[in-house]
This record gives C-alpha cells, structure tokens and sequence, in this order.
C-alpha cells in the first residue's frame, strides 16, 4: 500500500515537472515577443545614473531622446561617445537628451571611462539586461531615436560618425 502512494506521488511529480518544462518552451519558442520597431512605441523603463539620479524614460515626452546602448570594450562605442557628447552639448538646448545604457559592467569601470571622455550626459548601467532585453539589443553600439511622443524614429547598430550623429539629433527635435 506504501509503495503505490509512493509510486502515485512521484508521478505526480514527474507529470508537473514535465508541464512546467513543456509550457517554459512553448512560451520561450512558439510566443511570439514583440520586437522594437520603427514607429512602435520606446518601452518604457528606469534606471539610476552614476550619480544616483533616476532617469524614467516617459519622463522625457516632449523631448527627442537618443537611447545608445554601450559598453566600456567596445571599440565602435568608445569611438563614438565623444562625438555623442560634442553633440549633447549642442542639441540638449534644443530639447533633444542622450540617454547612455550601459550593459551591466561595474560602475567603476564606467565611471573611469565616463571621466576619460569627460561625458556630461545621463550614463546608467542596466545591471540585470532588463532594457536591453526590451529593446532586444544584440549588438553594440546600438542607438533608437525616439521623437517626442515616444515612437522609435530610427535603430541604428554600428558605429556613428560626428556627422551622422548630429543629423540624426537634428531629426528628433522636439
């Protein structure tokens, strides 16, 4: 009589083993994720800045935003901040911010680079992906404008120019 309760129990076990394995594949392979796209709207979020000051992305409607995924080692990345910040100097007047993710490095490392090119915009890290995973960011450097509304304008992945840069500032004034 023990042995059959034993044998019911452990398959019962075994059966919500198995339904928790089979549902985690379908919703991680047959749910369809929406993906960031041109003209959707920039998923919401909040991060802490290297100086302790929360930046919520919906705080910044009415505004263009230039939201550039980065990271310390990344060569196209260390290229372009300076000319990310060059621009901020000149654009923030007229309503556009640069927000910088990070992709969850530690803050001194940041903070080192941040002060080696003496950034002046809004850095913060995104410590566990979160963003990054809502933007399904892949490849770095990657940048999203957002116009003043919240609607993505533009992706791009790959290296900037000073140049490019400030044409694409110029296309999300407010």
């Amino acid at each position: 009589m023990k042995k059959q309760q034993r044998l019911i129990m452990r398959t019962i076990v075994l059966l919500l083993l198995l339904a928790a394995v089979g549902y985690t594949i379908y919703s991680n392979f047959f749910t369809e994720k929406e993906r960031v796209k041109v003209g959707s709207t920039a998923p919401d979020f909040v991060l802490t800045d290297l100086s302790g000051k929360e930046h919520r992305l919906s705080d910044y409607r009415g505004k263009g935003v230039f939201l550039n995924f980065w990271g310390t080692w990344c060569k196209p990345c260390e290229k372009e901040m300076p000319y990310i910040n060059s621009q901020y100097g000149v654009y923030k007047k007229q309503g556009v911010e640069v927000l910088a993710v990070n992709v969850g490095e530690p803050k001194l490392s940041v903070q080192k680079f941040a002060d080696r090119f003496g950034l002046t915009f809004p850095i913060m890290i995104d410590r566990e992906d979160q963003v990054m995973n809502a933007y399904d960011v892949d490849r770095l450097p990657a940048t999203f404008l957002i116009d003043k509304n919240g609607k993505v304008k533009k992706i791009i992945t790959g290296t900037m120019t000073e140049e490019m840069v400030k044409q694409y500032m110029e296309s999300i004034k407010p």
